[in-house]
């Protein structure tokens, strides 16, 4: 098997990189021709179409910690990973009714500057100090890691390189601003999914091949559920040995909501797509993220499900191995390796795609958020808008420099995308408590804020680390059931410490929310229950 790119693939790879690259330094440099516009750098503020909007929300979402990493879990158990994603579409139908349009109606640009607005600047603040580390140390480094160890594993160029190609890539379709992002995840977004649905053609193809079905692709499916039946449940109960990962229920009604809605909803990596548009505009590219993100599992899940069962028959062993232990985040690296010339090319530039649209992501948030809330607020507020923009392109470089720098730490990880998940975890149960009660409970206070913004990683920390601290006397706990525990605990304090101060009649952090803003179109509603509709027959197929 090799691991080299040949003519044919370098050929794709770089017709690839040339049309975003040309592309991003196209707007970079029409932008230093003109004025330059905070909002239009940070937000594209009115530029995105419906259809922009939502392949820059898959775009950015999709990267290597699901091509590799959850191919990775896809492997060692399962298809109930996929609840990540599909139960992202119904958390998506819900941002787009109920929190979307409080940040429109607000004028919200940043997350911070929702908690300035609604509490005041000292909650903001630790919360944006929070997101910049969560941002540069989690996301970012994780994401480098897997994409350097994926590239590295199907190309010549070492881990250390691919680490530096992907960074310098990646700040070059960043320092265009989001509207680079934005038309550039479009490009993206089908590169993608055209070079994963190869991929998981060759898969079925193998298998096909293996059982004698020859070209007959459909016919190998059956053999997936027949070879690997405990691959194809979605809920795990206690007995079952991922009960840890994903414990029954809560991946629907418990941690994963709290974890979704945080994620889908109060992230301004996320968010900031739909920041710059009109309501309508913003409900139907979030809506049409949620249709993609039903696919997903078929391109990022299936490759390693596919994987599990070839390797169980004593394919691939050595591939998947290293030092003698199997290492489930090399199953989608090892079949990229197996694509025949020329397609390898395209796997490979849809790998780079997710990476890079996911970083380019991440660093234009890391990037809105210190210089809008941090430097202008600061350290210089009467800052231009063109210092302001020239501030975020700094904060992209120095944020990719210290992810660099920190990557090759995570070497020793065996599943990338639990690790994600669970780090990720740490804040986002108090992030969601401090921003429901904030959209929905006018009483809230600023104390109460404080308090979850506080308390919500030690809080965590003590849950995860007890078991040890203690040898055992306390249960180890699922991380989502850490989270679900995490968020009720936060919103029991915080409604307390309300409730506890007196009243204000004329408080000026108060946010405007009314019933008319969670009004639907009746083609929304209609793709939200086809949508919901689809979930729940998965979920009945595959319990």
């Amino acid at each position: 098997m090799s691991s080299q790119l040949h003519t044919a693939d370098y050929i794709v790879f770089f017709v690839y990189f040339i049309i975003v690259a040309s592309y991003g330094y196209y707007i970079y440099h029409k932008k230093k021709t003109q004025s330059l516009d905070a909002k239009e750098y940070f937000l594209a503020e009115g530029s995105l179409t419906w259809w922009a909007i939502g392949a820059s929300l898959i775009a950015s979402n999709i990267s290597a910690e699901h091509f590799i990493g959850m191919s990775g879990s896809g492997f060692a158990l399962g298809l109930a990973i996929s609840s990540y994603e599909w139960m992202s579409a119904a958390t998506l139908i819900l941002v787009a009714v109920f929190i979307i349009p409080v940040y429109l109606k607000n004028k919200i640009f940043t997350m911070p500057q929702f908690l300035s607005k609604r509490y005041n600047d000292k909650v903001s603040t630790i919360m944006a100090v929070f997101w910049l580390l969560v941002y540069v140390f989690v996301n970012l480094t994780s994401i480098i890691y897997l994409g350097a160890l994926a590239i590295s594993s199907i190309s010549p160029i070492s881990f250390e390189w691919s680490i530096v190609g992907l960074c310098v890539f990646s700040m070059i379709v960043t320092l265009g601003g989001m509207k680079v992002i934005g038309y550039t995840d479009v490009i993206q977004v089908l590169v993608l999914i055209i070079g994963g649905l190869v991929t998981t053609y060759l898969a079925l193809k193998l298998l096909s091949h293996y059982y004698g079905f020859g070209d007959h692709i459909l016919k190998a499916l059956p053999m997936l559920r027949k070879e690997a039946p405990e691959h194809f449940h979605m809920i795990f109960g206690p007995k079952d040995k991922y009960y840890q990962d994903l414990p029954g229920g809560a991946v629907i009604v418990g941690g994963m909501l709290v974890n979704n809605l945080a994620y889908w909803g109060c992230n301004q990596y996320i968010v900031q797509r739909a920041l710059g548009a009109d309501l309508p505009t913003a409900r139907k590219g979030i809506l049409f993220a949620a249709f993609l993100k039903l696919m997903v599992p078929l391109i990022a899940v299936l490759p390693g499900i596919i994987m599990y069962v070839l390797h169980s028959k004593g394919m691939y062993v050595n591939e998947m191995s290293v030092n003698g232990v199997v290492k489930p985040d090399h199953a989608y690296p090892t079949l990229i390796n197996l694509l025949p010339t020329g397609l390898k090319g395209v796997a490979f530039a849809a790998l780079t795609a997710a990476i890079v649209a996911s970083l380019a992501g991440k660093a234009n948030s890391i990037s809105t958020i210190f210089s809008l809330d941090i430097y202008q607020k600061f350290i210089n507020k009467n800052v231009s808008e063109k210092k302001l923009v020239i501030v975020g392109r700094f904060a992209v470089v120095v944020a990719m420099v210290i992810a660099a720098v920190v990557t090759p730490s995570l070497r020793s990880l065996d599943q990338a995308y639990q690790f994600i998940q669970e780090y990720v975890g740490f804040i986002s149960p108090g992030v969601l408590a401090i921003f429901l009660l904030g959209f929905y409970w006018k009483r809230t206070t600023s104390a109460a804020a404080l308090t979850g913004a506080v308390i919500t990683i030690p809080f965590s920390t003590v849950l995860k680390f007890l078991p040890t601290w203690t040898h055992g006397s306390f249960p180890d706990i699922p991380f989502l059931h850490r989270m679900s525990i995490d968020f009720v605990v936060i919103v029991i304090l915080m409604v307390i410490i309300s409730l506890a101060a007196p009243k204000k009649e004329n408080d000026p952090h108060k946010i405007e929310v009314d019933t008319g803003m969670f009004r639907v179109s009746n083609s929304f509603a209609i793709c939200s229950v086809i949508i919901m509709g689809v979930l729940a027959a998965l979920y009945t197929v595959f319990w």
